[in-house]
């Protein structure tokens, strides 16, 4: 699963394997919590930091208009978001991709344990700004 045409490629495989444990022992059926929960430990079994649940602010022309949790923050780099339905739907990209936009983060994974077969997509944030120090 490495591909080192994907930024993260090694983080993101391990994220992944570590949801396919859970995949393969829960199967589909629960709901989120329950994977997050299930995943929650794959994670620091596998020595992998990360902070679940983790709030951002949310800003509008510079003024903070809210909150959002994202489901793991991995690393403070990787931002992965669950879902627990049949089918992911354009709704569930779209809220992806939002918060890799809202917390300015390169990388993400949508991952999907409703289905038959886990279901994952690493997702790319087009609009990512790389802050440099001068």
């Amino acid at each position: 699963m490495i591909d080192t045409n994907f930024k993260y490629s090694e983080l993101t495989s391990k994220v992944i394997g570590c949801a396919m444990r859970v995949h393969s022992a829960l199967g589909n059926g629960f709901q989120e919590v329950i994977y997050q929960r299930a995943l929650q430990i794959e994670l620091s079994l596998a020595d992998i930091p990360f902070s679940r649940e983790f709030e951002m602010p949310i800003y509008y022309r510079n003024q903070q208009i809210g909150t959002r949790r994202v489901d793991f923050l991995i690393e403070g780099i990787l931002s992965v978001e669950l879902k627990a339905v049949t089918q992911v739907e354009d709704v569930h990209f779209a809220q992806a991709i939002n918060y890799l936009e809202a917390y300015n983060l390169e990388v993400g994974l949508l991952i999907n344990f409703g289905e038959r077969s886990l279901n994952f997509k690493r997702l790319k944030n087009n609009k990512f700004k790389e802050f440099q120090n001068v």
